[in-house]
């Protein structure tokens, strides 16, 4: 009967240790996909400015050929107390998004969702939109641009204990980066977007073309207002001290002549 009783005891035991082990390893199957508590997965901010890495992404028609590419790099600015910087990394960026007859989304997604940045693309047939662009002029084909630009960032936090904080934002505009269609924005000067009062974007070195890229190549360039400053006004300004240098020996050379005749 002793024995008997440890037995009966032990199947006891098993009984009710075998539900929990069950149990246990649910758990662990349900919390294995990495989140963003774990500290490692945040982006880490930092205080003195770098530019950011320039990444090539692509959006992919559903009937094949691309839709949508975008050359870039992004720097997140967010501003506390002092601003602080994160460069998306493009090794640890996936592109997504849908692409409709009139309407495109390229969504840039770093991983565990801790940096995102989405481009809403909208095409028109001519000029049926606002005369309020950033770009320079462009032709009367179909054209397509940027309507909406959103951000967020979820940083590591700054200080040991302090809470976890997403900062998020976006931009709307009548026509952002317009180009023609069949052709591409480009702008090499930096842009900086304000999408909030804690946020702004840094894009640098920015060339983008939707709703069709041939062979996967960008087509003709449109520039951007400040580049085509930064090559024009040079060349301007030269002219114009040309001018006043040509002005200044003329008027000595007259007034030298001038007085010549006098003494005669």
């Amino acid at each position: 009967m002793p024995g008997g009783d440890t037995g009966g005891w032990f199947v006891l035991f098993l009984a009710a240790i075998i539900p929990v082990m069950h149990l246990q390893g649910s758990d662990e199957s349900l919390f294995a996909v990495p989140n963003l508590e774990d500290g490692p997965a945040r982006p880490v901010l930092q205080s003195s400015q770098v530019l950011p890495q320039i990444g090539t992404y692509t959006l992919a028609k559903p009937g094949g050929g691309l839709c949508i590419k975008a050359t870039l790099g992004v720097q997140y600015m967010v501003t506390l107390k002092k601003r602080w910087y994160y460069n998306l990394d493009p090794s640890e960026v996936l592109s997504s998004g849908y692409c409709h007859k009139e309407a495109a989304v390229l969504s840039l997604t770093r991983r565990n969702d801790a940096a995102g940045l989405q481009f809403h693309f909208k095409k028109v047939k001519r000029q049926t939109f606002p005369v309020v662009r950033v770009s320079a002029l462009i032709s009367e084909r179909n054209t397509f641009y940027v309507t909406k630009l959103t951000a967020s960032v979820s940083p590591r936090p700054l200080c040991p204990g302090c809470a976890n904080k997403t900062y998020s934002g976006w931009v709307e505009h009548a026509s952002l980066f317009a180009a023609s269609f069949g052709g591409s924005f480009r702008c090499r000067s930096a842009n900086v977007l304000h999408t909030s009062s804690e946020m702004s974007l840094l894009l640098v070195s920015l060339q983008v073309q939707a709703f069709g890229v041939p062979a996967g190549r960008y087509g003709e360039g449109v520039e951007c207002l400040a580049d085509f400053n930064r090559r024009v006004l040079p060349v301007v300004f030269g002219a114009v001290v040309m001018g006043l240098l040509l002005m200044a020996v003329l008027t000595f050379l007259l007034v030298r002549d001038r007085r010549g005749y006098e003494r005669l």
